[in-house]
């Protein structure tokens, strides 16, 4: 009777879906979240075995829907993809995001980060990225044996999960593909297609002057 009641109880709780808190204070941070997350699906575009999200509510406990947080990005390996309210972890294998990263804007506190801080330790988080683009600051955490510990030095570093590669440089920080390529924006990405086409059009025109039919090679 006793456990009946308590599943019960646990079953009416409603865990919401929002903070009522801003996705990004600025156009600087959200541009960085909005970056890192795309290039994230589009490395793991291949693997429905991996989750990727921006500013979900992720809950850890069921039963308590006040422990909470929202990572600006958070990957979830052995998670499938697809739509989703607020992660709550029990219900996904018990599985937590083994990477997340946070953007700084310049109204984050030091109290607040050493909250995130905690809560990512206490709850199993295996890499944790802060980057701080209004000052071009870069800091990592990696699991070890008693919690996670600063990365000393996070020019070069290669995310062990990910496979992607950081490099501290002037004027903003530089992201890399495990196959060398760098991160971009959608808007970068369309220039080179663009760019190809345009390349592309002008190779046919030249071989048409030639009296060769591209079409045929």
């Amino acid at each position: 009777m006793v456990t009946q009641l308590k599943n019960e109880s646990t079953s009416n709780i409603i865990y919401p879906d929002s903070d009522g808190k801003p996705m990004a204070d600025n156009t600087l941070q959200f541009r960085w979240i909005t970056m890192i997350k795309e290039n994230l699906d589009w490395l793991f575009a291949d693997d429905n075995n991996v989750f990727v999200a921006g500013d979900l509510l992720w809950y850890p406990i069921e039963g308590n829907n006040k422990k909470r947080l929202a990572p600006d990005i958070m990957v979830v390996c052995g998670r499938p993809k697809g739509e989703r309210g607020p992660y709550q972890q029990w219900k996904e294998d018990n599985i937590a995001p083994q990477i997340v990263f946070e953007i700084l804007s310049p109204g984050n506190t030091q109290t607040e980060m050493s909250r995130k801080l905690l809560f990512y330790e206490r709850y199993g988080v295996e890499e944790y990225y802060i980057y701080g683009p209004h000052k071009n600051e870069l800091s990592g955490l990696l699991r070890g044996d008693e919690g996670l510990d600063i990365i000393d030095n996070m020019d070069g570093w290669k995310s062990p999960r990910l496979g992607i590669r950081f490099e501290i440089a002037e004027p903003e920080l530089k992201l890399y593909y495990p196959d060398g390529d760098s991160f971009s924006t959608y808007i970068e990405e369309r220039k080179k297609v663009q760019q190809e086409k345009q390349r592309a059009d002008k190779l046919a025109a030249k071989l048409k002057e030639l009296g060769i039919d591209p079409d045929e090679l």
